[in-house]
Parts: structure tokens; C-alpha cells; sequence
């Protein structure tokens, strides 16, 4: 556990990426299912990620992040998408995954289901994408600290404009909105930032026990 933690200290929000220096697709492949496995309320995953690679893309992305260089230059840009808001068939698909993954009947599931539509489906849509974009933030935690177990350095990033990148990437027809980007690769030896002690409040600061 002092190895996580010392890995948590080594981590810093990377601000200039070595651009030659890549992700392989196999530790790609283990932050991905990082970010599949991350928990979520209910376990409704009211989310989708999108992994972009294509340099094209990317450069339209960069133009609409105020002109960041960590789109184009990190080894991978990960969007994490919430739905802006959802209807019955949501919690309805996920009740047909849970009776597949665990062999139970629809009736097996009822009362979880009701539960679940009773207290959500209600709720204005400002409320349900506020609460599906939460559920995001907690797969860019859970991923930020599996890269930093990994030594791949990561820089979250809300400084962009949102309808942009829903009209680059297509998300509004997809029913989707983009609500955090992740970059993700290795920093370069020129990031003076790295260098930086980090700054945290102390456990007295910031912690109470009741």
C-alpha cells in the first residue's frame, strides 16, 4: 500500500506530453477495463468512452480545448461521456444484463428495478445529467490512479467547450455528452512541472474523525 501511495505523490496533473512515447495496446487495454469495472451508482454505467487515436481529430479536439497542447501531444485522449439525461430503457437494459450475467427471472428483479425508476426516472433532466456526469468523475478517479499504479502519466482536463466536442465526435445524436477528458500517455523530460513539490492540505487540514 506505501507503493500506491508513493505512486499517488509521484502523479501530477502532466502538462506537456513526450509525443514519440506511447501507450501500448496493452496497458490501454488494462485502463480500459480499469474504466469498465470502475463502480457506479446502482451499477447503471450511464457512461461511454471513447478512445481517440486519429491525428485529424485530435487537432479539431485541440482547437476546441482552448489550443491545449495535451489533446494532440498525449500517447491517447480518453472522453468520458455521460448521458445527459435517459428513460425507462436504460435501467431497463441493465435489469436484461443482470438476469443474463446471473441467471435470474425479470420478477427476480422487480423490486431493484422499481426502486431504480421510482427514484430516478423522475427527476428533471438537469438533475440526471448532473448525476450521470458524476458517475464519470468517478471512472476519471479510478483511472488516474490505475495509471499512476502503472507509471503512465495522465492529465484530466475540463478546460474545453463542450458543444464542440459533441458536434466533433457526434455525440448529441448518440445521446451522449461529453463530461471530462482524460490524456493519457508519459511526460516529457521539459515539463517543469513535474519538478514541482506537490501541494496538499495536511491530514489535520483536511480530516475528521467523528
Amino acid at each position: 500500500m506505501k507503493a500506491l501511495l508513493n505512486k499517488l505523490n509521484w502523479r501530477y496533473a502532466t502538462k506537456k506530453f513526450d509525443h514519440s512515447k506511447k501507450v501500448s495496446s496493452e496497458n490501454l487495454k488494462i485502463l480500459l477495463e480499469a474504466a469498465r469495472l470502475t463502480a457506479s451508482s446502482y451499477g447503471l454505467q450511464p457512461y461511454h468512452f471513447y478512445v481517440i487515436e486519429e491525428a485529424n481529430i485530435r487537432t479539431k479536439l485541440k482547437k476546441a480545448s482552448f489550443d491545449q497542447p495535451q489533446i494532440t501531444d498525449a500517447s491517447h485522449l480518453l472522453v468520458l461521456a455521460n448521458k445527459p439525461t435517459f428513460d425507462a430503457t436504460m435501467i431497463d437494459d441493465y435489469i436484461a444484463n443482470i438476469m443474463a450475467v446471473r441467471g435470474l427471472s425479470k420478477d427476480d428483479l422487480l423490486g431493484f428495478s422499481q426502486t431504480m425508476k421510482s427514484t430516478l426516472l423522475d427527476q428533471a433532466d438537469t438533475f440526471k445529467g448532473s448525476w450521470t456526469s458524476n458517475q464519470a468523475y468517478i471512472v476519471l478517479g479510478n483511472l488516474m490512479t490505475v495509471a499512476a499504479e502503472m507509471k503512465i502519466d495522465t492529465c484530466p482536463m475540463e478546460g474545453f467547450d463542450k458543444a464542440q466536442y459533441n458536434e466533433i465526435l457526434g455525440l448529441t445524436d448518440k445521446g451522449l455528452n461529453t463530461a471530462v477528458v482524460l490524456a493519457v500517455g508519459y511526460r516529457s523530460a521539459d515539463d517543469a512541472t513535474q519538478n514541482y513539490p506537490k501541494v496538499r492540505y495536511s491530514k489535520e487540514q483536511i480530516i475528521t474523525h467523528i
